[in-house]
């Protein structure tokens, strides 16, 4: 894509780079009571049965994800015209999803400015090695990452990870409004916890709570993986980096049936969101829908993003994602084909 057509694309999609108040307010309408009605109901069940309980949970579980887009859009200040109602809202929002609001929305930032950038990755995104570095790391940093990559570890113990120790602690080096945002959303988490042990006893709570937040962990932590790590997902060297492409090539649009979608906050359109992270999400679709380029973008439903699963490695040379088995495959057939180069005889001319 040459740049006259990506400063065309961000031409078209700056239209839809605004917050609408009313449709922000409307979105807090139909999320937040909505998560604490399911919650509450959750915990009424109780008393008739323990798999209405776990239902209701998932069901709580899928408003915790769609909060967690307001959350999200806030990080990137788009979710309300103005920036302290944004790091507010942020706060309280995720207070209720367990996130630090201004370390992940530092980390985040990170991420959207070097998504795809081989030589900056670390920062906000999955742990992603190439087949070249895997081939030349040690046993225990292979062992590492097997278990890391490993959909079992990802999004199994992924969840507990990412709320208990993860979102708790701060970075080092980070600044004071940072450190003190941890703080609070630490103590007010720990305070919400204990009145509601308090009040509804603590079993009660982890019934409710434990299959809730493992169930919107898993969930969060599968669209992020899937939007970014698919078959021909973009990869470049720092040099040969390029942020439209990046965002275009490297994010996908994932299709989701209509109900899946509204619950992830139109995150499918992913594509669109890195491209220009200050459109809110209730904008994402139509600004997809209205500029041809976009809609180009790799297409990914629920069964074909499946086949993400098995992939482990980023291949360079092919410029594809492949499993552990193939990656031995190619380095095998690699060093064959060096094996059979240098064994050729050599002619003097």
């Amino acid at each position: 894509m040459s740049k006259e057509k990506q400063a065309q694309l961000k031409k078209e999609v700056a239209p839809f780079e605004k917050s609408d108040t009313k449709a922000s307010i409307i979105q807090i309408l139909n999320t937040i009571p909505p998560f604490f009605i399911v919650w509450f109901l959750a915990y009424q069940s109780l008393s008739i049965s323990i798999w209405l309980t776990f239902g209701l949970a998932v069901v709580a579980a899928g408003f915790m994800v769609r909060m967690f887009i307001i959350f999200h859009d806030c990080a990137h200040l788009s979710f309300f015209k103005s920036n302290k109602a944004n790091r507010v809202l942020g706060t309280i929002t995720g207070i209720f999803t367990h996130f630090a609001y201004e370390k992940w929305k530092r980390s985040h930032s990170i991420h959207h400015a070097t998504s795809g950038n081989l030589d900056k990755r670390g920062t906000g995104d999955m742990w992603v090695m190439t087949v070249d570095e895997y081939v030349e790391a040690g046993f225990w940093l292979k062992l590492w990452y097997r278990l890391y990559r490993n959909p079992i570890v990802m999004f199994g113990f992924g969840p507990i990870y990412l709320f208990i120790i993860e979102n708790r602690f701060n970075r080092k080096g980070a600044r004071r409004r940072e450190r003190l945002n941890t703080y609070l959303i630490n103590v007010s988490i720990a305070s919400i916890y204990a009145v509601l042990i308090w009040t509804l006893g603590w079993q009660a709570v982890l019934t409710v709570q434990l299959p809730m937040l493992f169930v919107a962990g898993t969930l969060g932590i599968w669209l992020f993986y899937v939007q970014h790590q698919f078959e021909d997902s973009y990869f470049e060297n720092e040099d040969e980096w390029d942020y439209v492409k990046a965002a275009v090539d490297g994010s996908s649009y994932y299709k989701l049936p209509k109900v899946l979608q509204w619950v992830t906050g139109n995150i499918g359109f992913h594509h669109v969101h890195h491209l220009s992270p200050k459109v809110p999400n209730y904008y994402l679709e139509q600004a997809h829908e209205s500029t041809p380029p976009l809609q180009k973008a790799t297409t990914i439903t629920l069964l074909s993003s499946l086949v993400s699963i098995r992939f482990r490695l980023y291949d360079e040379k092919n410029k594809t994602f492949v499993g552990f088995k193939e990656a031995k495959r190619l380095v095998e057939k690699s060093k064959l084909g060096l094996s059979l180069k240098s064994s050729e005889p050599i002619h003097n001319k």
